[in-house]
């Protein structure tokens, strides 16, 4: 793994700890165009999966889980990122299975990043 996918992960894992109390147990990027896309595994902390056990529980955590997150990249991206990939955060697009304890979040950049950061 490049120490830039292993630095961008770890941002992810550190604000996502700040958030909730617990980081996700693995995370995989790859950037693409403009994009990083990582899926982020064994997200949920014990309270969440006791909550979730039931449909409206399950509903409760994907709303403040997906919410939550937006509304924090939103307010200001993880301190270091834009400078890390060289490009302005645009938006973030992400939503979590429950059931499966799957994250998936899509960052989009002002420009083209995959290039630089694959080595190519």
């Amino acid at each position: 793994m490049s120490k830039v996918i292993h630095e961008f992960n770890d941002m992810i894992r550190k604000l996502r700890k700040e958030l909730f109390g617990k980081g996700p147990e693995r995370i995989h990027t790859v950037f693409v165009e403009n994009m990083a896309v990582s899926t982020l595994y064994g997200n949920l902390t014990p309270t969440e999966m006791f909550i979730s056990r039931s449909e409206e529980g399950r509903d409760m955590v994907h709303s403040a889980r997906t919410k939550m997150v937006q509304d924090v990249y939103s307010e200001s991206p993880p301190d270091g990122m834009e400078d890390l990939v060289g490009a302005k955060l645009l938006h973030l697009f992400s939503d979590i299975k429950i059931k499966e304890n799957i994250a998936i979040s899509v960052f989009v950049f002002d420009k083209n990043i995959a290039d630089k950061l694959n080595g190519h």
